[in-house]
């Protein structure tokens, strides 16, 4: 009977909390991450020097105060064929005490450029970034709300890249990962050496997610690989995580990994709307949101305190 009792205990403990009782963290809000990612599309072109850019950046900042430690942005100026860009990477910080920290990313800009339309009078407009910007922002900020409900051990920061997707020309990178470059290039020793590692979500909505190993990711951080697809097998998403590689990816986890941080890339990149007109909310899916959201929830809680 007191077994019965303590069960039930735990059961109402994890009712409460919001926790999955298999799990012991908080479940994912597929459906008020989902939002999310619709609220940043509607804002509409989200690259710097648009209205929506400073609109977007003040909406995740917003979205982060109330279960983050610290929030703040990382602000800086480059210009490119001639023209001063403003940009902001927003930094979130959780248990900022810790001796030791997971850095999790994902760009948050969208491309001013829709340079895979078949159609070349449609090249020059904006995309619209459902997938390719808004999903990966969507998990961090589901996952904000729930470091807040359940404190992880380890320290968390949470680091929105800008610029990620800046382009004017088709088929050109070195306008590209401004954001990412620059918080690489900008870490100091100290921080540098609290990172344990890195995880970029980049283009993990859509519906049909099929998840590779990225072939920089496990060169530079095989252990990191290892552990978020253990991850993912536990909870039963071996058929979205799937463990072989199949692209090298040029992708903001580079400055990363060229500047000594263990950092791997989570992206789908068999998604036939990527940059084009066509990649829009109806072609993403909360299930995906909440997959993703749930394995590298569980790779974070995992941590123990150094």
């Amino acid at each position: 009977m007191k077994h019965l009792f303590a069960l039930i205990f735990v059961l109402l403990l994890c009712v409460n909390l919001g926790c999955s009782p298999s799990s012991g963290q908080p479940s994912f809000d597929s459906a008020a991450a989902f939002e999310l990612l619709k609220k940043q599309v509607d804002i509409g072109p989200r690259y710097p020097g648009v209205k929506g850019h400073s609109i977007c950046r003040d909406f995740i900042i917003s979205q982060l105060k109330p279960y983050a430690d610290e929030v703040t942005t990382q602000d800086f100026t480059q210009t490119i064929d001639g023209k001063e860009l403003a940009l902001s990477n927003i930094i979130a910080r959780f248990n900022p005490k810790a001796d030791s920290f997971v850095l999790l990313a994902a760009h948050w800009d969208s491309r001013p450029i829709a340079d895979k339309e078949v159609n070349a009078a449609l090249q020059t407009k904006p995309i619209p970034g459902a997938n390719d910007g808004a999903s990966g922002v969507a998990v961090l900020l589901q996952l904000a709300k729930m470091f807040k409900q359940q404190p992880p051990e380890t320290g968390v920061v949470m680091v929105f890249f800008d610029g990620e997707d800046y382009s004017l020309r088709p088929e050109s990178v070195d306008t590209m990962f401004l954001g990412s470059k620059y918080y690489a290039s900008h870490l100091d020793k100290k921080d540098k050496s609290a990172i344990r590692y890195g995880i970029l979500l980049d283009m993990i909505g859509d519906k049909n997610l099929e998840i590779y190993q990225e072939v920089q990711s496990l060169r530079a951080a095989p252990d990191v690989v290892k552990k978020v697809w253990a991850a993912a097998k536990t909870l039963g998403y071996e058929k979205t995580f799937i463990p072989k590689p199949k692209y090298n990816i040029v992708d903001d986890h580079i400055p990363l990994i060229n500047a000594g941080i263990k950092c791997i890339d989570i992206i789908d990149f068999d998604y036939g709307p990527w940059h084009t007109l066509d990649d829009t909310v109806d072609k993403c899916s909360p299930d995906s949101l909440r997959i993703v959201g749930e394995v590298v929830a569980k790779v974070v809680y995992q941590e123990k305190k150094r």
